[in-house]
């Protein structure tokens, strides 16, 4: 008798007022939301994944947005849009905690990588040695080193350390490809655009064109660590869920498989 009332007052139908209360009510509420996350280029075959995976289990939208850390960081100490932040470096997370641009109570370290040598797949560059006897200048024949660009990529900074530790920096400086992000140093190898890159162990396993000639001692360069936080204070449902479900076991095992370590 009430629900007739109602409906008598408002002019509605029944099905209308159903979905009113289901507006209404908390569960639905974290439902039908879209989560923007910014995350390094490095990340883009796990996140995208893990993304479609998220959302088939929520009615959620993920939307990621992929380029350096430095140029996230800056865009979102800027005002842009981002419920998540996952960098390359801690240095960027930093730089946004000092500019109180994330939540500070929400950072963790998520992730961490290796640094590899790379050359196109048909090369005759099979194996190097890293030490300071390499010869960089023969191994480029009159060509360049594809690397992120160390003035701000993460990946060219992590570069740059390895060969200052292995005696080879300043032979290379010179003769480097500057990228400005890690995909993009990638892709120069992988076009035949260089002959040599230096990239993460992660973005050569997802590659298809490419092979792994060298692997630089972990002693050589600082960790290479992935922080993610929550930009807003107030984060929404959305963004807190998806949050946690980076840090689930169901998101640990996609990571691991994409060679990744995991905290």
């Amino acid at each position: 008798m009430k629900l007739t009332r109602l409906k008598q007052l408002l002019g509605l139908t029944t099905a209308s007022i159903l979905c009113m209360a289901l507006i209404s009510s908390p569960s639905f509420a974290t439902e039908n939301q879209q989560v923007t996350v910014f995350a390094a280029a490095s990340l883009t075959n796990v996140l995208d994944e893990i993304g479609q995976q998220y959302e088939k289990e929520h009615q959620t939208k993920v939307v990621f947005s992929y380029a350096s850390s430095s140029t996230l960081a800056k865009q979102i100490a800027n005002g842009a849009p981002a419920d998540l932040f996952i960098s390359a470096s801690q240095k960027w997370m930093d730089y946004l905690a000092d500019a109180k641009a994330i939540d500070v109570t929400s950072r963790k370290t998520l992730l961490k990588n290796t640094l590899v040598l790379i050359a196109e797949k048909n090369s005759p560059i099979n194996e190097v040695v890293l030490n300071s006897d390499w010869d960089i200048k023969a191994a480029l024949a009159g060509s360049r080193m594809a690397v992120g660009d160390p003035a701000h990529v993460p990946a060219g900074q992590y570069a740059k350390q390895a060969l200052e530790t292995l005696g080879l920096w300043q032979v290379a400086d010179p003769l480097l490809a500057r990228a400005n992000n890690v995909r993009a140093a990638l892709a120069l190898v992988e076009q035949g655009e260089a002959p040599l890159g230096i990239v993460y162990s992660t973005d050569a396993k997802v590659a298809q064109k490419i092979k792994v000639v060298a692997t630089f001692p972990a002693s050589s360069y600082s960790p290479i660590e992935y922080p993610i936080a929550l930009v807003k204070q107030d984060a929404s449902t959305g963004a807190k869920s998806f949050n946690a479900y980076l840090q689930s076991q169901a998101a640990k095992e996609v990571f691991e498989k994409y060679g990744f370590g995991v905290n």
